[in-house]
């Protein structure tokens, strides 16, 4: 699974004979909104976050497009810059990097509640022990943004994504009907 890493650059730091003395409010509310957003949205994903200075960092930051802090980046492109992040652009940009990743692995069904053929399945794998983790795609977007970026890669670009869908063994199966027929071909 790859990693997301998260870098802001705040307005402190020393560069040569300059000194960086005026405390940025603007660096320490952005911040807190990156640590509340990770602990609360993403707490068991492969996040690192780090706050550095921009001044000892200036160029590093400056041929990436970054100049005003606080400056955000995720691996590496810079995201924010100027002002206080907005909490949603930061877990939408953290959700894009987060769905390059392989195929689900075990066995995953990803569903929601109060859909007839998502409970069907879910009686379907219940009924021939097969444990599964389900994943609600209307509470987590993360799933839901997971779930589309999988199953295009097996189904197109002009089908639509169905629910639900399907992985056994880190196998995509698809639908509550393929799972049906999948199961009927093992027994």
């Amino acid at each position: 699974m790859n990693n997301v890493h998260i870098i802001q650059y705040t307005w402190a730091g020393t560069w040569g004979p300059f000194t960086i003395h005026v405390e940025c409010g603007e660096c320490g509310l952005t911040e807190g909104i990156i640590r509340d957003v990770l602990k609360t949205e993403f707490a068991d994903e492969p996040i690192t976050f780090e706050a550095k200075e921009w001044l000892p960092n200036w160029w590093r930051i400056l041929f990436r497009g970054g100049w005003h802090a606080p400056i955000v980046t995720i691996n590496k492109r810079v995201i924010a810059q100027g002002g206080v992040i907005d909490r949603g652009l930061l877990a939408a940009s953290i959700r894009k990097e987060l769905t390059h990743v392989p195929e689900p692995t075990g066995t995953v069904i990803f569903s929601k509640e109060g859909c007839p053929h998502c409970v069907r399945a879910k009686e379907l794998l219940d009924s021939k022990k097969i444990q599964y983790e389900a994943r609600d795609v209307v509470v987590d977007p993360l799933a839901a943004k997971r779930m589309f970026t999988a199953a295009k890669r097996h189904i197109g670009n002009s089908t639509p994504v169905t629910l639900p869908q399907i992985w056994i063994e880190g196998k995509y199966i698809g639908s509550a009907d393929d799972l049906e027929k999948h199961l009927k071909e093992k027994s």
